[in-house]
């Protein structure tokens, strides 16, 4: 434990924790991390603790968070395992730190080239999904609205949507995909994980059912991760706060 990364506001379960522990809120930014622990739970019965905060009261802009993630967002995982304790910060980051505990490559891939196909999708949601549909949401909940920013948010988001559906469709492939990343149809991966979180609010964004109708290979991904069991705990009760 060094001297820097915990301090007298640090909340005794994180100061104490031992292994891996997880600081999150069940945002979609916290979900992707929260699901991905949870399957390799299921798979090599890993173990961490939690730490949940309430981001609207700026916990996550105290010292002692800053500490851990001069950013100031969650989630953050410290592995308690290194000594010192290692920060993570950035989800995808995160996804791609945790990827070491999957030592059977069951959410990664051993083949170099189906690798930078999972780090490429994971990406392309972080740097132009996530940052399109989360400013989204930002100005249609906004008290002052600004049409010209929502509508530019809605169409990119929209078109992001669409890239999703190009490639699992296969349209220029021949190939239709099941899942992002991976030879034929693809394997499930960190990289729909990080990509799922965000997705599966489309209807929150705004967007219609009839307007959804054009991307039908991206609405089967959505109900086909849906229904993993680690999937629902990731997004579950447990996360929320008591």
């Amino acid at each position: 434990m060094t001297s820097h990364l915990y301090g007298d506001q640090t909340p005794a379960d994180v100061k104490n924790a031992k292994g891996l522990h997880l600081i999150t809120q069940s945002t979609p930014n916290g979900q992707k991390v929260q699901i991905f622990l949870e399957e390799l739970a299921d798979v090599y019965g890993t173990e961490w603790t939690t730490t949940l905060i309430d981001i609207s009261t700026n916990e996550q802009k105290k010292p002692w968070f800053l500490r851990l993630n001069p950013n100031g967002r969650i989630p953050v995982i410290v592995d308690n395992t290194q000594s010192p304790p290692h920060p993570v910060m950035e989800t995808s980051a995160e996804l791609l730190y945790l990827l070491k505990f999957d030592t059977d490559h069951r959410f990664g891939f051993k083949d170099e080239l189906e690798q930078s196909e999972l780090i490429q999708w994971l990406f392309f949601w972080h740097g132009s999904g996530a940052p399109y549909q989360g400013n989204l949401g930002f100005f249609r909940r906004a008290k002052e609205q600004s049409t010209f920013a929502i509508n530019r948010f809605r169409k990119e988001t929209y078109r992001v949507f669409g890239v999703l559906e190009l490639q699992l469709s296969g349209k220029y492939t021949g190939q239709p995909k099941e899942y992002l990343a991976g030879k034929g149809a693809g394997k499930y991966s960190v990289a729909d994980i990080g990509t799922w979180a965000w997705v599966k609010n489309w209807s929150a964004s705004g967007y219609t059912d009839e307007e959804f109708k054009e991307f039908p290979h991206l609405l089967k991904w959505i109900e086909r991760i849906a229904g993993r069991a680690a999937v629902q705990r990731g997004i579950g009760e447990k996360y929320k706060p008591s």
